[in-house]
């Protein structure tokens, strides 16, 4: 169904309600999300993106009831990644000698994804236009490890649009549309959970794209991303936000991560928790079983946080392998700034500790000395060492401001 985003501009993507995991299992989501697609009707006619194959004949379907499909005269492709090309290959059948706009990687990932299919493929970069007509241009602006090498952002003048992507979107399905329409507690939650687990990785693109956009000085008035809800209300908050999140953010916070056998490890983290709040009652604590708990909303609270105290217990010379791909996750988003700290119970071999200290100062974590590792059940002489590790947790860089 068609609804109007602003003047000649409508969005007729996709409302995804049930969708519960993205990137394979990679992303847990928990309000829906949509795939945005955005038609443009002035004296050329252009689709912004299309939505995921699984609803490809659907969106095909819907479109045709908007528009002639044969009036549409260019396609512009943001991006490659099948939740926004998906229906490529299927609107294409209806019309194919469609100009697709898009950048040079993009050609790669859509020709990569559905083969060479002959389409007229038009590459352009940051700065290049298109006139559609009645006074009004696309401005292209290429915005590599946004989260793809191949993506790209279109600007609309007259509305002063800006289709941005994947950048400023978040997984939440809002039937209003709009951002100052939606749930705020979870449109923002949403919004800090998106860019934690999918942008984060890229915060120096970011910040560098982000100044680059603003140096181009266009006159965003509504911003429309390729997920959830569209940003019209003050939309460059969202943009401040981003530039904020992307500067090596914390707050004060501490996140007490681990997996736990016989309950022993647990012990300690817990622990390690209630002392926390006897050194600092105002610092925020969360604990989280890595095992049992969504990973997406986890990171997120590590995001937030300034340290972190991971424990496991060993097994099999190493780790649990739940908390093992939980550490190759955390590696994966490259966290900056942030201390850390690990605890363990163990039986025989007693290596978990060691090789959690080791695998979060490859993940690039500030790794303190004070560490817990308790052969067996922890007893109070391994209990009475977490104060220790929570004052080295806890200390300021002996370079902080004063």
């Amino acid at each position: 169904m068609r609804k109007q985003v602003k003047g000649n501009v409508s969005w007729v993507g996709y409302l995804d309600w049930e969708l519960q995991l993205f990137h394979g299992h990679d992303y847990r989501i928990e309000h829906g999300s949509s795939q945005n697609a955005y038609l443009i009707e002035e004296e050329k006619t252009v689709l912004v993106d299309t939505v995921w194959s699984p609803h490809r004949s659907e969106f095909v379907e819907n479109l045709k009831r908007e528009v002639d499909l044969k009036s549409i005269d260019f396609i512009v492709a943001n991006h490659g990644e099948c939740d926004h090309s998906g229906s490529l290959v299927e609107l294409m059948k209806e019309i194919p000698d469609t100009p697709i706009y898009c950048t040079k990687s993009a050609v790669k990932s859509i020709q990569g994804q559905y083969g060479d299919r002959g389409w007229d493929m038009r590459v352009v970069k940051t700065g290049d236009t298109l006139d559609i007509g009645n006074g009004k241009t696309l401005t292209f602006i290429e915005t590599p490890m946004m989260h793809w090498p191949d993506s790209m952002a279109t600007f609309l003048s007259g509305d002063n649009i800006l289709f941005s992507m994947d950048a400023f979107g978040q997984h939440y399905a809002v039937e209003d549309l709009y951002a100052d329409l939606a749930d705020q507690d979870i449109l923002w939650g949403e919004a800090l959970k998106y860019f934690v687990n999918i942008l984060n990785p890229f915060a120096g693109f970011v910040a560098k794209k982000l100044a680059e956009i603003e140096a181009m000085d266009l006159p965003i008035e509504m911003i429309a991303p390729s997920h959830g809800a569209i940003w019209r209300e003050d939309p460059l908050k969202i943009v401040g936000k981003y530039a904020e999140w992307a500067d090596a953010y914390q707050e004060d916070r501490v996140v007490v991560a681990y997996g736990t056998m016989w309950k022993g490890t647990e012990r300690i983290a817990h622990a390690i928790a209630d002392e926390i709040y006897r050194q600092s009652p105002t610092t925020n604590v969360h604990v989280f079983d890595v095992e049992a708990s969504d990973k997406n909303e986890v990171m997120t609270e590590v995001f937030r946080s300034r340290a972190i105290a991971v424990g496991s217990p060993t097994y099999i010379n190493g780790l649990l392998a739940g908390v093992e791909g939980w550490l190759a996750f955390l590696r994966s988003l490259k966290f900056k700034g942030k201390k850390a700290a690990a605890f363990g119970c163990y039986g025989w071999s007693g290596e978990s500790v060691r090789i959690l200290q080791d695998k979060l100062a490859g993940a690039g974590f500030d790794v303190v000395e004070p560490s817990i590792r308790a052969n067996w059940v922890p007893d109070e002489s391994d209990l009475s060492a977490i104060p220790d590790l929570v004052r080295a947790l806890l200390a300021e860089p002996a370079n902080a401001d004063v």
